[in-house]
């Protein structure tokens, strides 16, 4: 599927923040189902090759000189950095959030659950984790914030992450973080910026440990004291 939605990229000419065709149109271009589209759009998502804005449609990631996703200079970072920008960035937009978030913002979230929820392995999960935290940044409404939310995006299709989620993903882990992922959304909904917070402060602490291990580095200490995280 992935390769039909390239092949509609091609023949409408499309260059960088070019506007892809709907879901609709693409299904009915290769003669599939909305949900095989999504799952494609998703995938190459999640390989930083499409942007979605919520209201607005699909487009093509920007490139060239100058881009922030695709510098003229290599883009080099590692996990613990990503981690760390993330422990720093995340959290705080949720009070932007409850403040801003439209009920299109919450149907795209919810929309991005129940992705989430249907998959069964690294690649699909990856791509639905990364549309829901996209979305999370996309509700802020604040265009500087969205870019650095795509920048984060970008990052974690490097190989360095990739592998080292790869190698740690397990399905009991992905459950814990459904139920991260949920518990951040319903206190969104529910306009508690306060509870938002502590709810993405604790998921990416479990990634964190998961991913690097307890207290690497010690950059974390900002996120304060939580019960002990699953070993699995």
């Amino acid at each position: 599927m992935a390769v039909a939605v390239e092949r509609e990229i091609v023949e409408s000419r499309l260059g960088p923040g070019g506007r892809l065709p709907t879901e609709r149109q693409l299904a009915l271009t290769a003669g599939v189902s909305r949900a095989a589209v999504r799952r494609a759009l998703g995938l190459m998502e999640a390989q930083g090759r499409l942007v979605r804005q919520v209201g607005r449609g699909t487009y093509l990631a920007p490139g060239g000189e100058g881009s922030l996703l695709f510098p003229t200079q290599p883009f080099v970072t590692s996990p613990i950095e990503i981690m760390m920008v993330r422990g720093l960035f995340e959290p705080q937009l949720m009070g932007l959030v409850v403040m801003s978030a439209t009920s299109a913002d919450f149907s795209e979230m919810e929309r991005c659950l129940r992705g989430g929820a249907t998959a069964s392995d690294y690649l699909s999960w990856e791509a639905w984790d990364k549309a829901l935290h996209g979305s999370l940044a996309a509700a802020t409404h604040n265009h500087f914030l969205i870019r650095i939310g795509e920048m984060i995006a970008s990052a974690r299709t490097q190989p360095g992450w990739g592998g080292l989620k790869l190698r740690n993903s397990t399905e009991e882990r992905r459950e814990i973080y459904r139920a991260d992922h949920h518990a951040i959304v319903k206190s969104l909904v529910e306009r508690d910026p306060a509870a938002a917070q502590q709810a993405m402060q604790l998921h990416l602490r479990r990634v964190r440990v998961h991913l690097l291990g307890d207290n690497h580095h010690g950059q974390f200490e900002v996120l304060g004291d939580f019960p002990p995280l699953e070993a699995g």
